[in-house]
């Protein structure tokens, strides 16, 4: 089971000041599989966001994946 590190509200409400900001994600797809990438935060909805990475790709992730640590956003300065 993982453990809950951050709390919704105050998962959505980072994420929704990071919309349109450049951001490194550190992403835990499971079975020892860790992707990293550089994205730009597109669009925030209430139940989950949406991405764009470097290579045009649209992806969608829930707030409770960062919740429970299996993303980890970081802004790019």
């Amino acid at each position: 089971m993982r453990k809950i590190v951050y709390g919704l509200d105050e998962v959505k409400l980072k994420i929704s000041n990071m919309k349109g900001q450049d951001v490194k994600m550190k992403i835990n797809r499971g079975r020892k599989k860790i992707e990293f990438l550089t994205a730009t935060i597109k669009d925030v909805y209430p139940s989950v966001f949406t991405i764009k990475t470097q290579d045009e790709k649209l992806q969608t992730f829930s707030y409770f994946d960062v919740m429970c640590g299996n993303i980890v956003l970081n802004e790019q300065n």
